[in-house]
């Protein structure tokens, strides 16, 4: 069996993603993550079974720097942006050089949380397709409804998998 450790940086929101992913469920209750909660859930890429630890780091990128500690042995991200805040992406871009220049090229993939939301909805696709083109993986996701969510963690763990 195969494990990669992953991590979970950038907006708020990451841990009911994480909750979704591994648990299957969803709470409004605010939760804050303090330091890295790690959890694990086997997957299948291909033929292959794998176990992603998943690190979900504490703190909105705005808040604090990630502590390299943290991103140490990682074999990818997903790096999360609130799709109700369009400053959110470009500091997510940010972090994507603060990895790069701290742990080198990892895997990643972009995932604009609260997609679902439209009314509050402020990150086009206009905005995204800037994203992209940089070579950003995107995907949609909404820990309220599921959507999206097993998406980004599979789309992940696809990409540090392949060859």
């Amino acid at each position: 069996m195969i494990q990669k450790k992953i991590a979970l940086l950038g907006a708020s929101g990451k841990t009911h993603l994480v909750r979704r992913f591994v648990q299957s469920a969803f709470s409004d209750t605010w939760l804050t993550t303090v330091g890295v909660k790690v959890d694990k859930k086997q997957v299948m890429v291909g033929r292959e079974n794998v176990t992603l630890v998943v690190w979900d780091v504490a703190g909105a990128e705005n808040q604090f720097p990630t502590p390299t500690a943290y991103l140490r042995g990682a074999a990818g991200y997903l790096l999360v942006v609130d799709g109700a805040q369009p400053d959110s992406l470009e500091r997510g871009l940010d972090t994507i050089e603060f990895v790069d220049g701290e742990i080198g090229r990892l895997p990643f993939v972009l995932v604009v949380r609260e997609f679902d939301r439209t009314e509050s909805r402020r990150i086009g696709e206009e905005a995204l397709t800037g994203a992209r083109d940089r070579g950003c993986p995107i995907v949609r996701a909404s820990a309220s409804t599921g959507a999206g969510v097993e998406e980004a963690f599979l789309r992940l763990a696809e990409l540090i998998i392949a060859p």
